[in-house]
């Protein structure tokens, strides 16, 4: 999504349904700040709940206020057993900037400084905290957002991403996540293991051709 309207404050009567209930959620899903203005106040303040539901507090909320609430409560427990491996799980977006996306960026970067924030503070109580990367995971998610699409290139392109040459499977990630909670990661303490394909390894721009055709 293009985002046009990020930063932009959006003013939309009749808001409380049709085609301005439309509107609204049109201009907040290109990332404007929506006013909503309708004479009936309940069906306006439904609108304003769809939006709420749809944006970026959101992503936060779930990416990394989800994260620290878990780890709250698992540090409780951890420190009454007087041990325990917490592998949070961030992505490759934690550790790079990208285009379109700031929200979700975002909180995966917070996911990593939480992780290594408190990493620092309970290793002296034999809690260790770390966290897994992950580039593109063949998931439901990922076949909805990124790969159901009319773009025939779609997996071709993610493919490409990762030299590696083919995104990654969820079986993988878990493998890591088993390895960080192991005796074997012992040492590990306030990491952000990458489990990409090569993806933050690549150097210079990616070029995408499409097959040629078939005679």
């Amino acid at each position: 999504m293009n985002r046009k309207f990020e930063d932009k404050v959006a003013l939309v009567t009749g808001g409380s349904s049709g085609i301005g209930r439309a509107t609204a959620l049109a201009f907040s899903d290109e990332g404007a700040k929506v006013v909503v203005a309708a004479r009936r106040s309940r069906e306006g303040e439904e609108t304003a709940a769809i939006i709420r539901s749809r944006g970026w507090d959101k992503v936060i909320a779930t990416n990394l206020t989800g994260v620290w609430l878990c780890m709250k409560y698992e540090i409780r427990q951890m420190l009454k057993q007087k041990n325990g491996a917490i592998v949070n799980v961030s992505s490759v977006a934690g550790l790079v900037g990208g285009w379109f996306n700031s929200a979700y960026y975002a909180s995966k970067h917070g996911v990593i400084a939480a992780t290594k924030a408190a990493a620092v503070e309970y290793a002296k109580d034999e809690v260790r905290i770390n966290a897994v990367c992950p580039g593109t995971i063949r998931s439901a998610m990922a076949d909805q957002t990124m790969f159901n699409t009319k773009n025939a290139d779609a997996s071709l392109r993610q493919n490409a991403l990762h030299p590696i040459g083919r995104i990654g499977t969820p079986e993988e990630v878990a493998a890591a996540i088993i390895w960080l909670c192991s005796d074997a990661a012992s040492f590990m303490v306030g990491h952000a293991l990458a489990v990409d394909g090569g993806f933050l390894s690549r150097c210079g721009p990616v070029v995408i051709e499409s097959p040629a055709p078939q005679s």
